[in-house]
């Protein structure tokens, strides 16, 4: 393309960090669009044609001691140094006219770490453009260059370097139509994709991007440097591996950030646009106790979700694998509230509600200080604030599920405070929903401590591997909000709000008792039969559509 794009980047590309592009610009034609500073200044350019950094063009003059002005578009010949310490990590440009010795002092000195740009094969050169002004087009001769790459380039024999001829008036015309004219002179460095080998690398790192996806910029990543962050999807960079795709370790290229790529089966075009709309939405969520989702790539049958990545992993292999070292209280009870106040600020604190649907604890991540983060949305739907969420079919893990889902498959912010309260009773106990381990029958988690709690032992409930170093109060109201969160009429369940504030000492929790004449109620998970209990609650506590305390009562019987 003419003008602004000089042949190496489009109104698409231009700026993004897939380039691999490396340029100092010689520029006579100021271009707003640009955000050039005049129609004769020298830049540096990386991954886009708007500078980093720019300055009229000059050079230092020793015997007078100040800078002096260089017209680009006299015929006098200049020099120009470019020098990059890969130690430091700065780049400069130096210029002189062609008789005078490099000055002390560059032109154009910027911090720029080259290592996210530069690949391990590369191309130096050229590139120029014409001017989009009749008359407006410029001639821009190479006289000799010099290039090394591991050390000061060899210095250009002067008297060895070609003459120019300038055209003569009457032939002008046809010189500028045959000859190479430009406006501006780029000394690109490099250029990563040329001939077969552009081919090959375009379909090794192909990638589904469609007209709609480019508003949501720079969250989509693109293949490319996922495949390189993850060193090919390398099996020794994988984390885990989920009912929703395997997940890597990597650190992308241009930012030497560590993320975690999570690859995601997709086999059909269908709702993808309200999906990825979804999640370029989910990426605005902003929470110290969520993983933050920074984007996303299509590729094919896959779409790769890309998170923070969070040193000490999940909070399952802690409390369920001999592989970690077991958490103290002070660290799990720090986990329990933060995590709640991730989960309410999905339900309350968004533009959106967002359900979760997959509160577990595989799904808690602990970051480098062990404080929790809710991870993995990638079951999550967005509802308008007010609206009534529906879903086709039941997801979640089994174990977490709120029965009322299971019955009628609408999924809501009560259905995340059951499974959350499953979490609560996890942590507490160092046991799986499910199961109890050490029984010789297995029953609930839910029913056991409801038996513990009917004993007047509800302390026997706690993980062994405690060894008792916990603070009481703190851990029964996490067994009875735990209980209380995960009552089978959800109706009962107190609102994430509310669960805050009682881990938070903001308000007592209300005293909760079981039904002691044992009529029992259905029980959470198939036909068995487990005590029923219930609670009284201060009417500022219930909402408006909630039962009475008597009703509560009689809730099974």
């Amino acid at each position: 393309m003419p003008d602004q794009f000089l042949g190496v980047f489009n109104s698409f590309n231009n700026g993004l960090t897939s380039n691999h592009v490396l340029a100092v610009e010689f520029d006579i034609n100021m271009n707003p669009d640009m955000k050039d500073i005049d129609n004769n200044h020298v830049g540096i350019d990386v991954n886009s044609l708007i500078s980093n950094v720019s300055a009229r063009a000059s050079f230092f003059s020793y015997t007078e001691g100040i800078n002096k002005s260089l017209d680009l578009t006299t015929k006098t010949p200049t020099q120009v140094w470019i020098d990059y310490d890969g130690v430091k990590k700065i780049i400069t440009v130096t210029l002189a006219p062609i008789r005078i010795a490099k000055p002390n002092k560059p032109l154009l000195s910027a911090p720029i770490d080259l290592s996210p740009v530069f690949l391990d094969s590369m191309y130096v050169g050229f590139s120029a453009a014409t001017g989009p002004i009749e008359g407006s087009t410029g001639n821009h001769d190479i006289l000799g260059w010099s290039f090394n790459k591991t050390g000061p380039a060899q210095s250009l024999d002067l008297s060895k370097l070609p003459s120019v001829t300038w055209p003569r008036k009457s032939k002008r015309k046809l010189h500028r139509d045959l000859a190479i004219s430009a406006s501006t002179v780029l000394v690109v460095l490099i250029i990563t994709l040329a001939g077969i080998l552009y081919i090959q690398r375009r379909r090794k790192y192909a990638e589904i991007l469609e007209d709609w996806e480019l508003e949501y910029g720079p969250q989509r990543f693109s293949y490319k440097d996922l495949y390189k962050a993850t060193n090919g999807f390398n099996h020794k960079e994988l984390l885990g591996v989920g009912g929703f795709g395997q997940v890597y370790r990597g650190v992308l290229p241009s930012s030497n950030a560590q993320v975690a790529v999570k690859r995601v089966s997709h086999d059909s075009k269908q709702g993808m646009k309200e999906f990825v709309a979804e999640i370029a939405s989910m990426g605005r969520l902003r929470h110290r106790n969520l993983v933050l989702l920074l984007g996303y790539c299509r590729r094919k049958g896959e779409l790769l979700l890309v998170y923070d990545y969070m040193p000490n992993g999940s909070l399952d292999k802690f409390l369920h694998s001999n592989e970690k070292q077991s958490l103290n209280w002070a660290q799990r009870y720090r986990i329990i509230r933060g995590i709640a106040s991730g989960l309410l600020y999905l339900h309350e604190g968004w533009e959106k509600v967002v359900l979760h649907k997959d509160v577990k604890a595989s799904n808690v991540l602990l970051d480098a200080n062990f404080n929790g983060r809710l991870g993995d949305f990638g079951l999550a739907r967005l509802y308008d604030q007010g609206e009534n969420p529906r879903t086709t079919h039941v997801v979640g893990t089994y174990g977490y599920i709120a029965p009322e889902l299971v019955r009628t498959g609408k999924a809501s912010t009560s259905t995340d405070v059951f499974a959350f309260g499953a979490f609560m009773l996890e942590v507490a106990c160092g046991q799986r929903p499910l199961k109890v381990q050490g029984l010789i029958d297995d029953m609930s988690l839910v029913r056991w401590v409801l038996e513990k709690w009917k004993e007047g032992a509800i302390l026997d409930a706690t993980d062994p591997r405690l060894e008792g170093d916990f603070v009481v109060e703190e851990i029964k109201l996490v067994l009875k909000l735990g209980l209380l969160c995960s009552h089978y009429n959800p109706m009962t369940r107190p609102s994430m709000r509310q669960v805050r504030q009682y881990l938070d000492g903001e308000v007592i929790l209300p005293e909760v008792f079981m039904d002691i004449e044992g009529a029992g109620m259905t029980a959470l998970f198939g036909n068995e039969v487990s005590n029923a209990f219930a609670m009284t609650l201060p009417s500022s506590c219930v909402s408006a559509n909630a039962m009475s305390t008597e009703s509560l009562l009689n809730v099974g019987r």
